[in-house]
C-alpha cells in the first residue's frame, strides 16, 4: 500500500547515505531525482531501462477490474503527462548550467533548445526535467553499464541529442523500433521490416 511505501521510503532516508553499498530488493516511492541523488550511489547500476512520461499532453488513468475480470468503472489518475515552462523548470535549467558533473555540450544544447522548441514551452520543459535526471543516472551508471530509454516520435529526436551530449554519442550503441500492432492486425504499410 501507498502510505508503507512512503514509510518505508522515509525510514530508509534517516539511516542510509549515499556512500553506503546500495540495498536490493528495494521499491522506492517519489521522484527518481530525489532517489538518485540520495540513495544510488555513484558508478553502482549496471543496467538502466527509462521508460519515463513522452510529453503526450495526456493525463493517464489506472483502470480496475471486478473480482470476476470484467471492467470496471472505477479508476483513479496515474500520473499528468503535461509540461509547462515556469519557476520549476527555470530553477532547473540554472542548476544545471551551475552544476559540475553536467557536460559542457549538455550546458551548450539546452542554451540553444529555446531556438528549435522555443523559450517557455512544454517541450523546454520536458526536456528539462529529462535532463536533469540524465545527467543524475549517468552518475550512478557504472562505466561498462547500459542505458535503454523508451520514448516516442514526440520528442525522441532532442532525447539522443541530449544523451549523445550526457553519455558520449561515441557510445550510442543501437535503435530499437517496435512494430506496432491494433486490433490484432499488424500496420505494414510504410513500415520498414527490422
Amino acid at each position: 500500500d501507498e502510505s508503507r511505501l512512503l514509510t518505508l521510503s522515509m525510514s530508509l532516508s534517516k539511516t542510509w547515505t549515499k556512500s553506503r553499498l546500495m540495498d536490493t530488493n528495494v521499491l522506492y516511492y517519489g521522484d527518481n531525482l530525489k532517489i538518485l541523488r540520495d540513495y544510488i550511489p555513484d558508478e553502482s547500476v549496471d543496467l538502466i531501462y527509462l521508460d519515463p512520461p513522452f510529453n503526450s499532453s495526456a493525463t493517464y488513468n489506472v483502470l480496475f477490474k471486478e473480482p470476476s475480470g470484467k471492467s470496471s468503472e472505477a479508476q483513479m489518475e496515474a500520473f499528468e503527462d503535461t509540461w509547462q515552462w515556469g519557476l520549476g523548470p527555470e530553477k532547473t535549467l540554472q542548476e544545471v548550467a551551475a552544476s559540475a558533473i553536467a557536460p559542457q555540450a549538455t550546458k551548450e544544447f539546452l542554451s540553444v533548445l529555446p531556438n528549435f522548441v522555443g523559450q517557455r514551452t512544454a517541450m523546454r520543459a520536458y526536456l528539462t526535467m529529462m535532463c536533469v535526471r540524465l545527467i543524475e543516472l549517468r552518475q550512478v551508471l557504472k562505466d561498462t553499464g547500459s542505458i535503454y530509454l523508451h520514448c516516442d516520435p514526440t520528442a525522441s529526436h532532442y532525447l539522443k541529442i541530449l544523451l549523445d551530449t550526457i553519455f558520449g554519442a561515441d557510445n550510442f550503441r543501437n535503435e530499437i523500433a517496435w512494430r506496432r500492432t491494433y486490433a490484432g492486425k499488424t500496420i505494414t504499410r510504410n513500415i520498414p521490416s527490422n
